[in-house]
């Protein structure tokens, strides 16, 4: 049940991918619409702003239509075969089901409770979904409907029929079995959603209201439970749904940044919200971490570890990833890792505490375009208490990680026992194993980066026939195995370029980082290989 539910926390990840382009063009175009900012450039009768607008049409379609894609991501994730065929039936099915929800509220909304007659705002319970009017069920909806979808898909897709009925098999037979499904789901949705609605309506006033001790625990369990691939079930329904407010954080901070350009009141008095300051830990933390993993490093390998840390670090404060930099210390010095999440946790509380609030959920990047920029000239204090406090904290990470790594003589990268610190490129992984079971054409040909990660791989966990499945998340490649005891060391997976290994019974997940969709991709055909 664990394995099922990281893989379905890790395809809720999916689609949060688009948010770091399509964030940046919003962000881009709030600035260059910004009168403030543009002068006369901003008239809405000038071209640049219209260009800007058309560019800002553009970049919301993220944000506008986030539901559809969810709906259409867990395939990708989930479905055991023929994902593209799986991703089109999640659509076609959630595309029904809402057409169903739409015509049964418009008869008998009254019945459920609902005024469909009211108009689409905040509040109303309503939304559009590819131009359906239907209840908001959000991404929790949408993860439903595509999760009953793959159910259907794993279990008939391969049903053979009788040829005269023969056209039904697959995909078809797939969408006419969830269109009867879901018209009891619809029925459902509108019995049971408003009254889930009524309560949510309830919790967003303890949320709003739970100050800083909220914040402390909301963003401890975001960090620690990175591990589990469980983290995505706390951050999400506050950042892409409905939870705290309509659409979601991200979406309604960069809809709502004209309303913030003022001086009459502080940020937190207009946005009194702090679940999107995660991003202060990615910056501040990193750089404190780093820091300390440099120079507690042996001498002779102080140039290896600087190696390794600027690309990772740079990741992590510039966009925010930071899997790169935790995985290298999350499995051999978990310690630190607790301490990680208690520090990142106490920064985002005190932050809030002083006043800090917005789209802090990325790096660098995200931070000027969707708030310093627009913002800086009306609440510079604001964003100087940010960054005074964030290096503040960057130096307790350092301090506190040089003495807890220097006391528990913790294996931090070079400090390990090894003669070398370093990811192995493929082909050195390739030349050392004399013994390797992979086929010699791999070694002698000009294989891409992804083919001889998968190569490698596929050996590392016992080879073709010790797998029963393969999916990935947005970093990590999970899978199962028929028997863990063939399963190489750690240490093996980092050698070959892995960020780590999280081992749970015949259920494990590779570490691979952003490049895990070619890399899945590769793995697949070698296990459809003769």
């Amino acid at each position: 049940m664990m394995k099922k539910i990281q893989r379905f926390g890790g395809a809720m990840f999916t689609p949060t991918l688009l948010f770091a382009f399509s964030g940046l063009m919003v962000g881009f175009s709030i600035v260059f619409k910004n009168s403030s900012i543009m002068g006369s450039l901003a008239d809405p009768s000038h071209i640049w702003y219209q260009f800007w607008d058309v560019v800002s049409a553009g970049a919301w379609m993220v944000f506008n239509q986030l539901p559809l894609l969810f709906a259409l991501s867990l395939p990708i994730a989930l479905a055991k075969k023929q994902q593209a065929r799986a991703c089109l039936e999640a659509v076609a099915t959630y595309l029904t089901f809402n057409y169903f929800v739409g015509r049964m509220l418009t008869h008998w909304g009254p019945a459920f409770g609902v005024d469909f007659t009211r108009e689409i705002t905040t509040g109303s319970g309503l939304t559009t979904i590819a131009g359906i009017k239907t209840l908001d069920t959000g991404m929790i909806g949408a993860l439903l409907i595509s999760g009953i979808v793959i159910w259907v898909h794993n279990r008939y897709f391969d049903n053979e029929l009788p040829d005269w009925i023969g056209i039904f098999k697959g995909s078809s037979l797939v969408v006419a079995i969830c269109f009867f499904l879901m018209l009891p789901v619809a029925l459902l949705t509108c019995l049971i959603w408003p009254h889930f609605q009524a309560l949510m309506s309830g919790l967003q006033g303890f949320f709003m209201n739970s100050g800083s001790l909220g914040i402390w625990v909301y963003a401890f369990l975001q960090k620690i439970l990175i591990p589990t691939g469980l983290h995505h079930f706390i951050y999400a329904p506050f950042t892409y749904d409905n939870v705290i407010v309509q659409g979601g954080t991200s979406a309604y901070w960069a809809t709502n940044l004209h309303n913030f350009q003022t001086t009459a009141y502080t940020l937190k008095e207009m946005y009194p919200i702090g679940f999107s300051l995660s991003g202060m830990g990615k910056v501040f933390g990193s750089l404190g971490v780093a820091g300390a993993f440099y120079v507690t490093a042996k001498p002779e390998k102080k140039k290896a570890v600087l190696g390794l840390m600027i690309p990772a670090t740079l990741t992590s404060v510039l966009t925010g990833i930071t899997e790169p930099l935790e995985f290298t210390f999350l499995f051999s010095a978990p310690i630190l890792f607790v301490v990680h999440a208690l520090l990142d946790a106490t920064l985002q509380a005190l932050a809030f505490t002083f006043g800090v609030v917005g789209d802090f959920g990325g790096g660098l990047i995200n931070w000027t375009v969707l708030n310093w920029l627009p913002l800086g000239m009306y609440h510079w204090r604001t964003y100087l208490i940010q960054v005074s406090l964030g290096l503040v904290f960057t130096v307790i990470w350092f301090v506190v990680f040089v003495y807890l790594i220097k006391k528990f003589n913790l294996l931090t990268p070079g400090r390990e026992l090894e003669d070398e610190t370093k990811l192995y490129s493929k082909a050195e992984y390739l030349e050392k194993q004399e013994n390797s079971k992979v086929d010699q054409k791999n070694s002698d040909k000009k294989l891409t980066k992804a083919e001889r990660q998968a190569a490698i791989y596929l050996e590392l966990v016992g080879g073709k026939n010790n797998v029963v499945d393969v999916t990935n998340c947005a970093t990590r490649l999970r899978i199962t195995l028929v028997n863990d005891k063939d399963l190489a060391p750690e240490k093996n997976f980092k050698e070959a370029g892995a960020h780590g290994l999280v081992h749970n019974g015949n259920a494990i997940q590779i570490i691979v980082g952003m490049s895990v969709p070619s890399v899945r991709e590769e793995f697949e055909i070698l296990l459809e290989e003769n």
